[in-house]
């Protein structure tokens, strides 16, 4: 057992910490806080070496949590040798964040206030405990430094499993220290969903718990204001998007695999038609993929000689404005209402076809992919209509957040694909779209940045045709999410409707 030699004035409060956080920190903890912390303490302060997993949402109060258990733990066992360290993913800002939050905490105690003093500028200590923060970033020279009471991981699922096996875990290998893993689930192979399985094993055997995995539900039950802000994301990214599952609802996604599931893509299948031209009051937006081009022309010099390579893609949609009146949504709903696919034309000709496209069907927005070959077509269609076109340009960060963002434009549903049937050219366009969808594949990198390739593989053929599949068609339709943060003009009630910020709060946390 740990000797605990609180200051005999208030031995009563420190051996309560959840009268120490609420009468002497002002922090009343929630219900679904007090469980992990006490808990934990209780494998602190008997010496069990126990590792536990505490998974909440987002926003639910984890960084609070681990700020007053540090406090209090530093107060308690201040007349006692404990070492206590804090691995975060990086030093800026995950650590430099952490030892804000326990400084307030310790500010605002009526206890640590006058006695907690900083060292060396990562070394919190009352008496003879101490508290250590160091990153965990693969770069980080953390060898030696020993827990001998308490090891915390926090966000644990960005501390790739490789640093914490060679560098971290020892740190307690001798002394018994008891380790929590903080963080908020996402793949099923970082470091924090394999503990939690760890956690979960043991807890069948011996039936102490160790597993503190929580939703947006239990958080909602006593935190009412964010039940409200959680079915506002749930109504924007959709309940399926990776994000709302992962963190609101701490539930683990595949690392790779299909992008489209049946469940995704019968939610962007919609009821209307295609159509051939414009209708009258209609808003519409034009999409454009761009193929590169291969410079080996055939004889009549407006094809080119390899026809095998992918398409130039342009979807149409109508911009449905009522939804941004939508309380949840408040953003445009997209609905396809025509497809044109060029295999091999130059540029050059391709440019007075798009000309011609634009005239008639005068979209708002023209949203063109300016990488690479594509930035002359861009350039020109710029120079022709500057105030509808919009350049995107693909690298492997804008192209990964374009995939987030596509996939919470359908799985809220506001991606609409038509009822092509009868409609022979847009049908055999939307069968290709399908063939395509069904073949896109995605893959997340097991790092903070959450970037995500997506792609048709290479070589990827039609199951029933043997044709080779690109992604042009699907890259065309992602590019609907640039229209997010677009600024609509609704012509009914005579305003001008701001974009939303291309990066929200959730966006914000994850790019």
């Amino acid at each position: 057992m740990i000797t605990v030699h609180p200051l005999h004035t208030l031995k009563a409060l420190l051996r309560d910490p959840v009268t120490f956080t609420e009468h002497i920190g002002g922090i009343r903890l929630r219900g679904y806080q007090c469980s992990p912390l006490l808990a934990i303490l209780k494998s602190v302060l008997g010496r069990r070496g126990l590792s536990f997993v505490v998974m909440f949402p987002r926003q639910s109060g984890k960084n609070e949590l681990q700020a007053q258990l540090e406090c209090y733990l530093l107060a308690l066992l201040s007349r006692t040798p404990a070492e206590m360290v804090k691995i975060s993913p990086t030093w800026r800002p995950q650590s430099l964040n952490a030892m804000l939050r326990l400084e307030r905490v310790l500010e605002n105690n009526t206890i640590t206030r006058r006695m907690w003093h900083k060292e060396n500028g990562y070394v919190y200590r009352i008496g003879s405990a101490r508290m250590m923060f160091f990153s965990g970033a693969p770069e980080s020279n953390i060898v030696g430094a020993t827990a001998s009471t308490l090891l915390e991981v926090d966000e644990a699922q960005d501390v790739s499993i490789a640093k914490f096996d060679k560098e971290i875990a020892p740190m307690a290998a001798s002394t018994n220290a008891t380790r929590v893993f903080w963080g908020t689930a996402w793949t099923s192979r970082t470091l924090l969903a394999r503990e939690l399985r760890s956690a979960r094993q043991a807890e069948e055997a011996d039936g102490i718990r160790r597993a503190f995995v929580l939703t947006a539900r239990e958080v909602a039950a006593e935190v009412e204001v964010y039940g409200r802000f959680v079915a506002e994301q749930t109504a924007r990214l959709g309940r399926d998007h990776p994000l709302v599952k992962t963190q609101y609802y701490s539930e683990e996604i595949d690392s790779e695999g299909g992008m489209f599931p049946p469940s995704r893509r019968d939610v962007m299948r919609g009821r209307h038609k295609p159509s051939g031209q414009p209708a009258c009051g209609q808003i519409y937006a034009m999409l454009l993929d761009v193929a590169g081009e291969d410079e080996s022309a055939a004889a009549d010099g407006s094809q080119l000689a390899n026809r095998r390579r992918d398409s130039t893609a342009l979807t149409i949609v109508q911009v449905d404005l009522s939804t941004l009146q939508d309380d949840l949504l408040r953003a445009p709903t997209y609905r396809c209402v025509q497809r044109r696919l060029w295999t091999g034309v130059k540029h050059t000709a391709l440019y007075g076809q798009l000309h011609g496209l634009i005239e008639s069907w005068q979209p708002q927005v023209v949203v063109v992919d300016a990488t690479g070959v594509g930035a002359g077509l861009a350039s020109f269609l710029k120079n022709r209509f500057p105030s509808k076109v919009q350049a995107f340009l693909f690298n492997h960060v804008s192209k990964s957040k374009l995939g987030w963002d596509f996939l919470s434009v359908c799985d809220s549903g506001r991606w609409q694909e038509p009822d092509a049937i009868g409609f022979d050219d847009q049908a055999a366009l939307q069968t290709l779209f399908w063939r395509q969808i069904e073949a896109c594949q995605y893959q997340v990198a097991e790092s903070p940045g959450r970037l995500m390739k997506w792609s048709v593989p290479d070589g990827t053929r039609d199951p029933l045709t043997g044709e080779v599949l690109h992604d042009d068609l699907v890259i065309s339709a992602a590019l609907s999410a640039v229209l997010d943060s677009c600024g609509w003009y609704d012509p009914a009630p005579a305003l001008v409707i701001p974009g939303r910020d291309p990066l929200s709060e959730l966006d914000r946390e994850e790019y």
